[in-house]
């Protein structure tokens, strides 16, 4: 065989294997954000109560709201004890589903965990959803300090208090809600963007070492959904609200353990891979352009540079 026969046969290999590569990912796209809206796995096969974590506003609302319209009773768990109240309220009356409420403040570590799993005791759990997430907090001393509890303890905490009844049954599923940030390194959010890359990671290995026990460990990574910690942007083709990513997130389950919740995200992941390599997105120019458009002061941070 020729030199030239020998780089064509090469060359075409490779042709068909990128062709390969790019129809499986077409069809991966189009079962998990296409297919899955007409065919959805029955959330209640899991167990008959969710438990949503940072459930009174946001992304973790509508998660708890979704779940309760999809036949799921919800143990609500977040701060203010009032908007709880509000909230269990709400999805009693809309969905006519059961809601318990757990006031606990995250931010606070360790001592808040025996209280928590108190409540859950004897509660057939078949869904967690970590929805709780800190951007930045008020308390200056303790801002890392506490954006760490919020971000990964709470993950790894909730996790360990429901997952050994989900291997007893041998079924469960645990929604661990990270970020386009965790996904691609984000200068200025230098903080945040750690934090949902543990949870990338945390979420991706329990999932091996579980799913054949039974229990599905999915992660979410979404970009821009309108909410009060995005300053309620205006929700287009690109930033969607946060009851229509709950939605779309959910009818992923079945489909995907590692997801970005729905099909515009997932799109714009692959245009911030192509068009905003991390080369250029964690170069220095980049980084004085990112830091003059924001300030100081809105930014992760500043934390270490300023306070």
């Amino acid at each position: 065989m020729s030199l030239h026969d020998l780089l064509a046969t090469v060359g075409g290999f490779t042709v068909s294997f990128c062709l390969l590569r790019l129809l499986w990912k077409c069809w991966c796209l189009y079962s998990e954000f296409i297919l899955s809206e007409h065919w959805q796995v029955d959330l209640r096969t899991y167990g008959k109560w969710a438990v949503v974590t940072g459930a009174t506003s946001g992304i973790g609302k509508a998660y708890a709201e979704e779940l309760a319209r999809r036949g799921l009773d919800v143990v609500l768990v977040s701060r203010s004890d009032l908007k709880l109240q509000r909230v269990a309220k709400e999805i009693e009356n809309k969905f006519g589903r059961k809601t318990r409420i757990i006031q606990a403040d995250f931010a606070e570590g360790d001592s808040i965990y025996p209280a928590i799993a108190d409540a859950l005791r004897d509660l057939e759990i078949g869904i967690l959803g970590n929805g709780t997430m800190c951007f930045r907090t008020y308390t200056k001393d303790r801002r890392i300090t506490q954006v760490l509890n919020c971000n990964m303890m709470s993950v790894t905490q909730m996790t360990r208090l429901v997952l050994p009844d989900m291997v007893a049954r041998k079924t469960g599923l645990i929604i661990n809600l990270s970020s386009i940030t965790g996904v691609r390194p984000q200068p200025l959010l230098s903080l945040y963007s750690a934090t949902k890359a543990f949870v990338i990671f945390f979420s991706r290995c329990l999932q091996a070492e579980y799913k054949s026990k039974g229990v599905t460990i999915q992660c979410v990574a979404p970009s821009l959904v309108s909410t009060n910690m995005t300053h309620n942007i205006k929700v287009n083709c690109c930033v969607k609200s946060a009851s229509a990513f709950a939605r779309e997130a959910l009818n992923t389950v079945g489909q995907s353990s590692y997801t970005n919740g729905c099909l515009s995200h997932a799109l714009q992941n692959v245009a911030l891979a192509l068009f905003l390599p991390d080369w250029l997105r964690l170069s220095t120019y980049f980084e004085k352009r990112q830091w003059k458009r924001r300030g100081c002061q809105e930014t992760c941070s500043a934390y270490f540079k300023y306070e």
